[in-house]
């Protein structure tokens, strides 16, 4: 979030087993970072949050960070629908080393807004890290307003907030609220664009997991005023933004990047694979962009 553009939502690899293979998981984190990605989220919904437990969590942020520190930015995902839980848990990725959190809404408790404050208030006064929000209604069933955001803005060290309402007007309302160096990012692959053209800072992305270094030029066509260059490669991305949410993400970007030839295991229960047909549109796409091994 220091000055990061890029950040991979990463999937947490797994055995055969599904035990977290973190091995695997170092080697992802320094090939994204080695392909675009100015840093790697870990333990967020792509990397199966909600299956992995607190012990593994805190094991994959100082893998990664032992492994990588001072290469890549590595945010870590402690958000929960629990103010004390998810304090504890951000107390030890600290612990561990990790260069910022990201906080997603409480889900299924449904907070009022004056909730949703308190909350993300409470975990900031309990660590010096900078704190990334995560805006993600579609999934926790509660969205937190632009004027909720700008007055989060105001504590020292919510920095950021990862925009996947859907909602580009609200994005927009949102950056007319907050302070010009809090950065807005786009949770939305196919949204990044348009956040960027009022004001966004960059994306919180799972598709760069295989696209990595054409999604960073985008940015970077688009910061430099080429906006026709960004345009022509926002569009030839499209299909792919769209393949990687046929089902329930991470599903098709666990398979893609196996179909790509690196090793990512099987998915946690409740997730379960592709069908076949889905499998068959995925390859598809890729071949005809020239991905897979």
């Amino acid at each position: 979030m220091k000055s990061g553009q890029l950040f991979t939502a990463m999937i947490t690899p797994m055995n055969k087993d599904r035990s977290v293979n973190y091995r695997a998981a170092v080697d992802l984190a320094r090939r994204l970072g080695e392909n675009g990605s100015d840093g790697v989220v870990l333990s967020g919904t792509t990397g199966e949050s909600p299956t992995l437990s607190f012990d593994e969590k805190v094991k994959l942020f100082s893998e990664v960070t032992d492994a990588l520190g001072g290469q890549v930015e590595i945010i870590a995902g402690t958000g929960s629908n629990s103010t004390e839980d998810t304090i504890t848990l951000t107390k030890a990725a600290e612990n561990a080393g990790v260069d910022g959190i990201m906080l997603v809404t409480p889900y299924y408790n449904k907070p009022s807004q004056q909730g949703l404050y308190e909350h993300f208030k409470a975990v900031a006064l309990q660590t010096s890290l900078p704190i990334m929000i995560y805006n993600v209604p579609g999934r926790t069933n509660t969205n937190i307003l632009p004027e909720t955001i700008a007055q989060l803005a105001k504590i020292d060290n919510i920095v950021a907030v990862k925009e996947a309402s859907g909602n580009l007007e609200q994005v927009s309302v949102l950056k007319t609220l907050v302070p010009e160096d809090f950065l807005i990012y786009s949770g939305d692959d196919a949204l990044t664009l348009p956040i960027l053209a009022v004001g966004g800072a960059g994306v919180v992305s799972v598709v760069s997991h295989l696209v990595g270094r054409e999604i960073k030029a985008m940015i970077a066509a688009f910061g430099t005023g080429k906006a026709e260059e960004a345009m022509e490669i926002h569009l030839q991305l499209m299909p792919l933004f769209k393949a990687m949410f046929l089902t329930t993400n991470p599903v098709p970007v666990k398979r893609a990047l196996e179909f790509m030839g690196f090793e990512t295991g099987p998915l946690r229960l409740p997730l379960v694979d592709l069908t076949e047909q889905e499998a068959q549109t995925i390859k598809e796409v890729l071949s005809k962009m020239g991905l897979g091994s």
